[in-house]
């Protein structure tokens, strides 16, 4: 099997894939959109994505990717502990830090750190924490956010550990294929929809579908439409199988008033 990821190596999506399949063969991709395009055109079985962030909240791209640019569904998910370390070349010091790379997410990650100890530095960002590192080794008094492995596999020195917001940091990877798994007992899923028109209890109807039957909504969230400024697909979290019974009578419900439905998958709950 290959999986691909948000690379290069020295990522958290290399370390999610790592974890999700041990034995698999990997395939490194600059973005997320290439990591999607390489599952739809069979470079690769499965691909990882990070989708939220318990300090930084979800992660837009991989939302929009499955709203609008991809038919692929979501067949599992984990959860990855996620510990970010201020690196640099050999011999910087954090005082002489004028530049830091990372991924976006990253660098909303550590904000209070940043602004304690670099509060004069400008925030720059990189495709990913791994080629945070490779700028930040380029450029005299830069720094990056990365892994560990980032710092080791490029020789950068390690500054300072554990730079987040919140000891207990971590990030909900989704993995995306053609694949829709038969329901475990304990899953989840995930949609999106939008209504063609805008007036008072619409949104109400819509969780009732759920409420209404004893579903658990875990997540609710709005995307921009892409199309008129204003206008939102809303995306729902629930807890069961788009083919339990309760479910599958809640999405009919829903699917009934709005003008756009679509399951981005089920899938086992990853466990906590």
């Amino acid at each position: 099997m290959k999986v691909a990821y948000l690379g290069p190596p020295g990522t958290f999506g290399e370390e999610a894939a790592t974890r999700y399949a041990p034995s698999a063969t990997l395939l490194s991709c600059p973005t997320h959109g290439a990591v999607a395009r390489a599952v739809e055109s069979g470079e690769a079985d499965t691909g990882v994505m990070a989708i939220e962030n318990s300090l930084n909240g979800s992660v837009a791209e991989t939302l929009d990717i499955l709203i609008h640019d991809t038919a692929l569904t979501i067949e599992g998910e984990l959860l990855l502990p996620v510990v970010h370390n201020l690196v640099a070349s050999p011999g910087t010091a954090i005082e002489d830090i004028e530049l830091i790379y990372s991924h976006p997410q990253a660098l909303g990650q550590c904000r209070a750190f940043l602004e304690e100890r670099c509060p004069g530095s400008q925030r720059a960002a990189a495709l990913s924490t791994a080629q945070a590192v490779e700028l930040a080794l380029a450029h005299r008094g830069a720094a990056a956010i990365a892994t560990l492995r980032a710092a080791a596999i490029f020789g950068a020195e390690v500054l300072a550990e554990g730079i987040q917001d919140g000891e207990s940091n971590a990030t909900r990877f989704v993995v995306i294929s053609t694949h829709q798994p038969e329901p475990s007992g304990r899953d989840r899923t995930s949609i999106a929809f939008e209504f063609s028109d805008d007036h008072a209890g619409l949104l109400t109807a819509a969780l009732t579908q759920f409420s209404g039957r004893g579903i658990n909504c875990t997540k609710m969230e709005s995307r921009p439409t892409r199309a008129t400024f204003g206008e939102y697909i809303f995306l729902i979290d629930f807890e069961g199988h788009a083919r339990d019974p309760e479910c599958a009578a809640a999405l009919d419900g829903l699917r009934s008033m709005t003008s756009m439905l679509k399951v981005f998958g089920s899938y086992p709950q990853a466990s906590e």
